[in-house]
């Protein structure tokens, strides 16, 4: 028989993390499972993730008959194990599904071998999930003052978990042509949805409020808001 590498396969995961619930996350391997053997068959892997300390009760696997039936359709992996990527998606996230849930490789037998497959779990670094019952608020970042004629830009910025639903970013001001859009990996399973709008302030403007919301799948919202302020342009003369 083939021994059963307990110990020798490693990986890590994001220990906490936060989930809008409704929407959806990723789950990173920040260690990529690696093996002292070196590159084993991409064929022969298998990745699971399951209920901690309950490797029978699993939340993905590639036969979805043996997933438990809460979660079938809701969860996959995305990449590859034989490019060392192990990342769980759950989608239409609900409040109890907070885990701690672990990451799992088998390495499958081979129909001509009358070994055992190969297992180990990495119950040592599992994820459990914080649900958030509400989206966080965007962050909006601003010169304190604004120049009558001049460009004036704001930056509005959301974190989130769910790269496959970005959330939108959408201004009561401006129109597309002055907003620009970016969306960053910041790392550990979280990404940054920003929108930078640039304006023209006028007079009428002053003291008037712009508001920057953010839509979250489910659909969720929530919005920051700013007060402008505009001064007038000084001419030539003046000092």
């Amino acid at each position: 028989m083939t021994p059963v590498f307990t110990g020798e396969w490693k990986a890590g995961v994001v220990k906490h993390h936060k989930a809008l619930v409704s929407s959806c996350v990723h789950s990173p391997i920040l260690k990529k499972p690696t093996h002292p053997k070196g590159n084993l068959p991409t064929s022969r892997l298998r990745g699971i993730w399951h209920r901690h300390y309950i490797p029978s009760q699993r939340i993905y696997y590639e036969d979805n008959t043996q997933v438990l039936e809460n979660f079938r359709g809701r969860t996959r992996l995305l990449g590859h194990l034989g490019q060392k990527n192990g990342t769980l998606e759950i989608k239409k996230i609900k409040d109890h599904d907070n885990g701690p849930f672990c990451f799992r490789i088998e390495l499958a037998e081979i129909e001509t071998d009358t070994s055992t497959t190969d297992k180990f779990s990495f119950v040592e670094d599992c994820v459990a999930f914080k649900m958030l019952p509400d989206p966080p608020k965007p962050k909006l970042n601003y010169p304190k003052t604004a120049i009558q004629g001049r460009p004036y830009t704001i930056t509005c910025s959301v974190t989130h978990s769910c790269p496959s639903y970005n959330p939108e970013l959408t201004w009561s001001k401006g129109t597309a042509d002055e907003v620009i859009e970016v969306h960053k990996d910041i790392g550990s399973g979280y990404w940054e949805a920003e929108s930078i709008l640039t304006i023209i302030p006028e007079e009428k403007d002053d003291h008037t409020e712009i508001t920057c919301t953010a839509t979250f799948k489910g659909p969720r919202t929530s919005s920051g808001k700013l007060t402008l302020y505009v001064k007038r342009a000084e001419s030539k003369g003046e000092k």
